[in-house]
């Protein structure tokens, strides 16, 4: 995507914004202005920190999701045997909405930030794992016997077929769920801490009411998911050239 169509879907999102706020005419619903004048204010009274708290456990969360379910995926993918033996569970797993092992994980773990972590890491989990592991199911037997058959052992073969195989899986159902855990994020941060967008948000529209502020953790978040999603696009860009 080109900047210049970012660019012009952001101003037509403003004036679509301002328009509303018009036709609304309450505090609730504060126009563009007043809230970029809010944004700018809240720079200096902290909220760079809640998004640096929010971006480093949505990050850890998306980095510990990958290394658990990519080597799972392929393992999968790879063992027919261990494939059928497993399927059932993640096939009976994957379509429940995770946002439902909130509860479980604060009762199971406690309220911290490794809570909130694991629950990102439940989300993006069985993306990653499904993706790899159909990916690496549908390399084509041919090919795999070729490599075998110049001598290519199953390290060889994790190294050179599988894994730049899976890659661009990985990736892509990282960007796929990126929207999902900082949706999720924001529930979690609304549970003992006082430190992440999700609280920021609840905070000032919730308790002191201040909605130009409210609204620019809004955009704060909605700039965290924008940004790890193009971040992870752009990883794609460089490790998977051959696309």
């Amino acid at each position: 995507m080109k900047k210049r169509d970012i660019v012009l879907a952001t101003l037509a999102l403003a004036l679509l914004w301002g328009f509303a706020a018009l036709l609304v005419s309450r505090p609730i619903l504060p126009d563009p202005l007043a809230v970029a004048m809010a944004l700018w204010r809240e720079l200096g009274r902290g909220l760079p920190a809640h998004f640096f708290a929010s971006l480093l456990r949505v990050t850890a969360g998306i980095a510990l999701s990958a290394l658990l379910a990519a080597p799972a995926g392929l393992v999968l993918g790879m063992s027919k045997h261990l494939d059928r033996f497993f399927s059932p569970l993640v096939w009976l797993l994957y379509p429940i909405p995770k946002v439902v092992f909130v509860p479980i994980v604060f009762l199971v773990i406690g309220i911290g930030d490794a809570a909130k972590v694991v629950i990102i890491v439940i989300i993006l989990f069985f993306q990653v794992l499904v993706l790899v592991r159909d990916q690496a199911a549908a390399i084509p037997p041919a090919l795999i016997a070729s490599i075998r058959s110049l001598g290519a052992g199953r390290r060889a073969l994790l190294r050179f077929v599988y894994l730049p195989a899976c890659v661009p899986a990985i990736l892509t159902a990282l960007r796929q769920s990126v929207g999902t855990a900082v949706a999720v994020l924001y529930i979690a941060e609304l549970f003992a801490t006082r430190w992440g967008l999700g609280y920021y948000i609840y905070f000032q529209g919730s308790t002191l009411m201040d909605y130009p502020a409210m609204y620019a953790g809004v955009i704060a978040m909605s700039l965290l998911g924008l940004g790890l999603y193009f971040g992870i696009d752009r990883l794609e860009t460089r490790l998977c050239r051959w696309k």
